[in-house]
């Protein structure tokens, strides 16, 4: 209850001055006795460490006395940005914009005063800043470590979508060069210019 950050379980053998397998044991233990209780608290293990949570039944009143009309949510824009990182760490800002196809330059300051995204070197070509996600990120999603982010291929389209659009684009592009060619030379020759289909 004193720590800003989930607490491992080295570190908590060490000041207990106990084996790490019995420290281990013990907090599944009482993991277990919680919720078996039915506490309105709950501890958990997250981003490498130990935690204690507020259940999920008693969240709503917790938040409400906690955050008294304040909302803190992140905006659309923020958590797709949020997502970019989370799913291409390390990554540039300049990637990340290219992704969402928008300048995400004031999004990232945001992530990053937040604590849910931090520098993580630099790209060796370029000297850009790369960035990664931090373990509050971890935290605050309830997650253990980045492998339990659900899989991203449900909300991709089908391939055949993306080759079709391609292909239509493709066509629209070659229809415009063609169609300027032939308005340059007014001559009629951009029927050659066009490829057959």
């Amino acid at each position: 209850m004193v720590v800003d950050e989930p607490a491992a379980e080295a570190h908590l053998a060490s000041v207990l001055e106990r084996p790490r397998a019995e420290v281990a044991a013990a907090l599944r233990e009482l993991s277990a006795e919680y919720t078996a209780q039915g506490r309105g608290f709950d501890l958990r293990l997250v981003a490498g460490g130990w935690r204690i949570y507020s259940r999920a039944e008693c969240a709503p009143a917790v938040e409400r006395f906690v955050l008294d009309g304040q909302q803190a949510r992140l905006t659309q824009a923020a958590l797709e940005t949020l997502a970019v990182v989370a799913y291409r760490q390390p990554v540039s800002r300049s990637r990340v914009s290219a992704v969402r196809g928008v300048n995400c330059d004031g999004v990232m300051r945001t992530l990053v005063q937040r604590g849910l995204v931090e520098e993580a070197g630099s790209e060796p070509e370029t000297g850009a800043i790369l960035y990664r996600t931090t373990n509050y990120f971890l935290e605050r999603m309830g997650l253990r470590g980045l492998d339990e982010l659900p899989e991203l291929a449900p909300f991709l389209p089908e391939v055949d979508d993306v080759e079709a659009e391609s292909l239509e684009g493709t066509m629209i592009a070659e229809a415009v060069a063609a169609a300027a060619v032939q308005a340059a030379d007014g001559s009629g020759e951009a029927d050659r210019a066009a490829p057959d289909r």
